[in-house]
């Protein structure tokens, strides 16, 4: 068999079964007697019958053949025989979300040759026979070649979603562009917006909507990431000031796209407030956008099918399904923008433009301001309202689906939630004590710092050593997962406690292959966030000639795309250094272990 054929075999094994499981199947009673299923099988021209009790859940199945042989083993009256007395139990059944390769095991194992399958609610829903796989295997090995093996087209596939849906979302700092009449911003983003839908066309043209393994997922977070960076440069090619597009140009334009799409939040430029509103406007919708795609792509790739099957629709009831899921992310997201932007307007004293601009750029823990001097301005209700957005931003995705599925302003708080706050308290306190500054501004900081916003009213620099270790902690252990937040995250600290069964021979034998990789992945991330951190301080300090721990506190922000600085980066840096820190800034949305995934996918 070729690599070709090789890799397509392995590739259909991987789909569900109920993408191929017939549909047409005799279901009856258990107290139906043999005699009348013995002519309903006959008269359906099938080979089998599948029991069900009286809460119409599978119990056993019957055959053509138990009816010609168990018939004879019957000891009582033979006419007043039922299913239950030949049936064949118990009964192996398997989820519409099983693959063919699970399928195909459980069919080896059980020495049977097909399997009821079932449904959530333990229906049955359809039937997958061996000899339907079988030709499945055949097809896959008998197709001609294509232009993209199925793994290349599912990520195809993906990545052109990803890329049609920020497309679409563009349209909003477009037409708002237009509306305020600002015709080079408008030019600018809807040069971006047509690039991306173009390119997501041609994308989801060449590949196709699949599940992806771990290493196929991190190159779709890789390209996302990469490819909405690279677009999103264009509008700063509109509007930041230069006479010709050169290396430095270019740079700056990447650098403040990937700080946007990154969540990063870093911002080159001193006066945003001299910038045009609807360009400031994009800036900060750069940021809930790459943190919207970023919940869905982790979600999508990197969360079990099970769990995410396990949520009920928002909007219909039915199953979340990928592109359901996506649009209940981004109106769950509205939502909460819409309330705190009009919030924020009832008690502050900007306009609605920058309202939700800040507000957006909380959300979405990215950082970057309408002005350069708003925080310094801020009335103590100011600053709750934008505290309480960077928090929301940093809570996982499944609390705010809670909060708004059925039971309004009612969620569950969960461990990793909890812990989140109670580090988040203990740290306020450390900072006001050390700071001397009130408890509101203290407050204010640290929030800035562990949900990755990067918000801050004046330079850090200014603090002493205590308070950057402080927030650089608070950094690199980030916000909660499945968030637009940063860092290691809250669950993966959590879970350091049980990574030292990984070292004890008994209690390695208690943890399930899949749990042994999670565990391995959080040990990692651990030791991956302060080492890629310790190595792009040691060269910020070479390059920018700098003190190690104001180098250290800007790689901390880099890496865990907080956006808390030190002011090192600059126009006047060089353009090399910029595009290292953009791709750093990638690294660092990307976890840093995604990298591992990519090219030592063997090591997990």
């Amino acid at each position: 068999m070729s690599i070709d054929s090789e890799r397509s075999v392995s590739y259909v094994l991987t789909k569900h079964v109920g993408a191929y499981m017939s549909k047409d199947f005799l279901l009856l009673d258990q107290n139906v007697l043999v005699r009348s299923a013995a002519k309903m099988l006959q008269d359906s021209d099938r080979d089998d019958i599948i029991v069900i009790d009286s809460k119409n859940l599978p119990i056993g199945i019957v055959t053509d053949e138990d009816m010609i042989n168990k018939m004879s083993e019957i000891t009582t009256n033979v006419e007043s025989a039922t299913l239950k007395d030949i049936m064949s139990t118990p009964l192996i059944t398997i989820s519409e979300k099983t693959t063919l390769q699970d399928a195909l095991h459980q069919m080896r194992d059980g020495k049977i040759r097909k399997l009821p399958v079932i449904s959530k609610k333990n229906e049955v829903v359809g039937i997958i026979f061996q000899r339907t796989i079988a030709n499945v295997i055949r097809d896959a090995t008998a197709t001609a070649p294509h232009l993209f093996s199925p793994p290349v087209k599912a990520i195809l596939g993906n990545l052109g979603f990803v890329l049609q849906f920020a497309g679409v979302l563009l349209l909003v700092p477009a037409i708002l562009s237009t509306i305020l009449g600002d015709l080079v911003t408008a030019s600018g983003v809807y040069l971006t917006t047509v690039l991306l839908l173009v390119t997501g066309f041609f994308l989801n043209t060449y590949g196709e909507k699949a599940s992806l393994n771990i290493q196929q997922a991190s190159i779709l977070v890789l390209s996302s990431l990469l490819i909405l960076s690279l677009f999103g440069t264009i509008p700063y090619l509109y509007v930041l000031p230069a006479k010709e597009v050169t290396s430095d140009v270019f740079a700056n334009s990447f650098f403040s796209s990937a700080a946007g799409f990154t969540t990063t939040g870093i911002s080159l430029i001193h006066e945003p407030e001299n910038l045009p509103q609807s360009f400031t406007f994009y800036r900060s919708f750069t940021q809930l956008i790459g943190g919207m795609s970023f919940i869905y792509l982790a979600i999508a790739a990197f969360y079990p099918e099970s769990k995410i099957q396990s949520m009920r629709g928002f909007i219909s009831g039915r199953s979340l399904h990928m592109r359901e899921l996506f649009g209940t992310i981004t109106i769950i997201f509205l939502i909460y923008i819409i309330i705190f932007s009009i919030l924020f307007y009832l008690f502050g004293n900007l306009n609605v433009i920058d309202d939700f601009s800040l507000i957006i750029s909380a959300f979405a823990t990215g950082g970057f301001l309408p002005t350069s001097t708003i925080l310094n301005s801020f009335d103590w209700q100011e600053k709750i309202i934008v505290m309480g957005a960077m928090i929301f931003g940093a809570l996982p995705f499944t609390f705010h689906y809670s909060f708004v599925r059925k039971k309004f302003l009612s969620p569950k708080f969960g461990k990793e939630v909890l812990s989140y706050f109670i580090i988040l308290s203990g740290a306020t306190l450390l900072f006001m004590w050390f700071s001397k500054l009130d408890p509101l501004t203290s407050a204010f900081y640290t929030v800035a710092a562990s949900t990755t916003s990067g918000l801050n009213a004046q330079v850090i620099v200014n603090f002493n050593g205590t308070i950057h270790v402080i927030l650089i902690l608070l950094m690199i252990i980030g916000g909660c997962g499945f968030s637009t937040s940063g860092g290691i995250k809250i669950f993966r600290v959590l879970q350091l406690k049980e990574c030292r069964k990984l070292f004890s021979k008994i209690h390695r034998s208690e943890l399930s292959e899949k749990r042994k990789k999670e565990l391995v992945s959080t040990i990692l991330i651990v030791l991956a966030f302060p080492g890629t951190i310790y190595v792009t301080a040691t060269y910020l300090t070479t390059i920018e000639n700098t003190s190690f721990e104001n180098a250290f506190y800007e790689a901390t922000g880099i890496i865990t795309t907080a956006g808390l600085t030190a002011n090192l980066i600059n126009f006047d840096t060089d353009a090399t250094v910029k595009m290292v820190v953009s791709f750093l800034m990638i690294i660092g949305r990307m976890e840093i272990i995604a990298i591992i995934y990519i090219f030592v996918p063997k090591l997990i």
